[in-house]
């Protein structure tokens, strides 16, 4: 056996050919995915990056590992407890690296996400471990040359596994000025209008149209790619170009890697997995070149199976969290099911093109808002106990079908629909309490309790001051009114 997994960071599959985008930003890409299975509807079960890799890894729930968040008791993964052993680590036996480690591979990483997120357990089942050192602001060419090299060493042997983590779509966007922008002369996309930029411009909260830079307009030199602020379309083609030449400069780099497997005569024996850990809000819900919220565009993620001997070119449209690879790559095993996975295999999709989609899924975010959603049919229902200082209602709900990029709160003229996704959420949730270690709490209110989300953790003196430097104190003051038990 022979895997090439590709992790690559903050990519949105609605800008990669293979899923629809115009824009040439992905042919190796694309040629994975003729070859293979892509999932149309595939979503991180919690975002972004740390609490996404840590359901991924090990095929649980946040909400059961404990890792919703980025910083404070619900950024580390909760202990095994009185029941831990000397060297029988749960996760070094059913997580997805040690999968393939105890099938008889060598397994081995490209990648910085453990130093980045202090995630040491992300390293269970790896055998070998390739830190490039720049905590997550690596470019593709401070990655490929390893991977290459390795790839090169090892391709024409049997029983390898690779994880190659790229960054290049993650903010601040760093494609190198040399690669120039192919995008220049094309259209953005044709939602995103003047009237759409100027409704933004007096929102609020973090990477709102008015501060990319998270709190301020700054913009750093370095990164010429990256816009401070959106007032116009000419921002918005600078920030989408930008995030674009990421892609497909990344794109080109994973071409190199396929090159070494096709030139070692390999390629078609390969197994390849192409994924993300999160999306990236490029306008939608007025948020810009960010992954903070729990809505639709941050959740989707791509995941594209080249399994040999599996199905090719074919697209599966059913429900499928992140969270779901580890049960299915155990069945691929011949492994029954670890009781403690909430995921569910769906091994039949890649192999026969079964259906083997959920009803409907539960999604969270809790470093930058507090939010739970609930994505079922063509429909996203958003639920929000901190709003990260957007001033959002507490209840969104988008027909994805009709408004992809959510610019439309249906929320208020279906009560309905409300009322169906709370009951789901309420049955999912009771089942997820039911199974809770040690009767643990819901980690999202750990992370309100301890201060709300990471990102808005002492920020609300300086940004409300910020708002009224310009022309917002209306909504300073919403906001310290609303957020008032943060400045005790």
């Amino acid at each position: 056996m022979r895997v090439l997994f590709l992790d690559l960071d903050t990519l949105r599959p609605d800008h990669l050919g293979c899923y629809g985008y115009p824009r040439r930003t992905s042919p190796n890409i694309d040629r994975i995915a003729a070859d293979g299975v892509r999932f149309e509807r595939y979503y991180c079960s919690n975002a972004p990056c740390l609490p996404s890799r840590a359901a991924m890894v090990s095929g649980r729930f946040g909400i059961h590992t404990g890792v919703v968040g980025h910083g404070g008791t619900a950024a580390d993964m909760r202990p095994t407890g009185p029941g831990r052993e000397f060297i029988d680590f749960p996760l070094d036996r059913h997580s997805l690296f040690a999968l393939f480690a105890n099938a008889g591979c060598h397994t081995a990483s490209i990648s910085p996400f453990a130093q980045r997120h202090s995630a040491w357990w992300f390293y269970a089942g790896l055998r070998e471990i390739h830190n490039p050192g720049k905590y997550g602001m690596e470019s593709a060419e401070d990655v490929t040359p390893t991977a290459a090299k390795w790839l090169e060493e090892h391709a024409a042997t049997d029983n390898w596994f690779l994880h190659v983590n790229y960054w290049d779509p993650h903010t601040p966007y760093r494609a190198p000025e040399a690669f120039g922008n192919p995008f220049a002369d094309e259209p953005l996309p044709a939602w995103l209008t003047e009237e759409v930029i100027a409704s933004h411009q007096g929102l609020t909260g973090p990477h709102s149209a008015s501060e990319i830079n998270m709190y301020t307009d700054q913009e750093e030199p370095q990164f010429p790619r990256q816009p401070g602020a959106v007032r116009d379309l000419t921002d918005a083609r600078r920030m989408i170009d930008g995030y674009d030449c990421g892609i497909a400069y990344m794109d080109g780099h994973i071409g190199q890697l396929l090159a070494i497997l096709e030139r070692h005569g390999v390629l078609d024996d390969t197994m390849v997995i192409v994924t993300s850990d999160h999306g990236e809000n490029l306008g939608e819900m007025g948020i810009y070149a960010e992954h903070g919220t729990a809505d639709d565009i941050t959740c989707r993620i791509p995941m594209i199976v080249k399994l040999p001997g599996g199905r090719r070119g074919h697209v599966d449209r059913g429900l499928h969290y992140n969270l779901d690879l580890v049960p299915t790559l155990a069945e691929l095993f011949h492994l029954p099911p670890h009781p403690q996975w909430d995921g569910k295999s769906y091994l039949a999709s890649l192999a026969t093109g079964q259906d083997t989609g959920r009803e409907f899924l539960v999604l969270s975010q809790c470093a930058h808002v507090l939010q739970n959603a609930v994505r079922w049919d063509n429909w996203i229902y958003i639920r929000t106990v901190h709003d990260g200082y957007r001033l959002m209602p507490d209840e969104l709900l988008f027909n994805l079908a009709d408004d992809p990029h959510e610019q439309h709160n249906l929320a208020p003229e279906r009560p309905d629909l409300c009322g169906l996704a709370s009951r789901m959420f309420q049955s999912w949730h009771e089942q997820m309490m039911r199974t809770q270690p040690r009767g643990e709490p819901d980690p999202i209110w750990t992370v309100y309790h301890e201060g709300g989300p990471y990102h808005t953790r002492g920020q609300l003196r300086s940004y409300c001051e910020r708002l009224k430097t310009t022309g917002r104190s209306a909504a300073a003051e919403q906001i310290i009114a609303k957020h008032s038990r943060e400045l005790m």
